[in-house]
């Protein structure tokens, strides 16, 4: 059970963590708060994933039942572009050089936006500090503005994105997808420490990537 799984259950919510991890969420980052970096524990590296690790990445970035889901992705969206994924695609390795944690920056819709892609920590390793150094390596002299896409069922990656420099978007819609801000923001306050929801912040954007979204019928963020 991850941190998130646990929350939810604890806010007596755990029967709908599955349809609520379907609500779009948006966030961007303007300018990162270097504040809120950090560095990677001892006996942890990053590295980048190998050619040869790419259905390795998949199992670290997405639980098993879904990896058909991240495989049907790659196909679209990085293997047309396959040499740049594994120049970004980076890993946050154990004392093993095993794979723990991942996430990377793409240029996506044809290098219109810069987005952060795929960013989880094994649930076993949650906790060790390994997003926030990712994201702290992933951020610095970063091209901004940075956009994701998440969902009110990760809150706790919503925390550490709102550490890190983000806001959530106001936007009704980006692209095809619906911004669920709206129905989303009453399971944050639930299952988010009093604290950590009231330093959320909004903010509208231009449309610079809703119309770069709206290009491709299929989401590349």
């Amino acid at each position: 059970m991850t941190t998130d799984s646990r929350a939810f259950a604890c806010a007596g919510l755990g029967e709908s963590y599955e349809n609520i991890g379907q609500l779009n969420l948006f966030m961007v980052c303007e300018t990162p708060n270097a504040q809120a970096f950090s560095e990677l524990p001892p006996k942890y590296s990053m590295r980048l994933c190998r050619h040869d690790e790419l259905e390795k990445w998949m199992h670290t970035a997405l639980q098993k039942e879904w990896v058909s889901v991240i495989a049907g992705y790659y196909a679209r969206v990085y293997a047309p572009r396959a040499e740049e994924f594994f120049s970004r695609c980076t890993f946050v390795c154990n004392a093993d050089n095993e794979p723990v944690a991942t996430g990377f920056l793409w240029q996506a819709y044809n290098g219109k936006v810069n987005t952060l892609h795929w960013v989880r920590t094994m649930p076993e390793y949650e906790g060790c500090g390994l997003g926030r150094a990712l994201l702290s390596h992933l951020l610095t002299d970063a091209r901004c503005p940075v956009y994701l896409h998440t969902q009110p069922s990760s809150a706790c990656a919503i925390k550490l994105y709102s550490d890190m420099g983000f806001a959530l978007v106001t936007n009704p819609t980006i692209g095809h997808r619906k911004n669920n801000l709206d129905e989303s923001l009453p399971v944050l306050q639930q299952v988010m420490p009093a604290g950590d929801y009231a330093n959320l912040r909004f903010v509208e954007i231009n449309d610079t990537l809703h119309q770069a979204a709206l290009t491709n019928e299929f989401s590349e963020f």
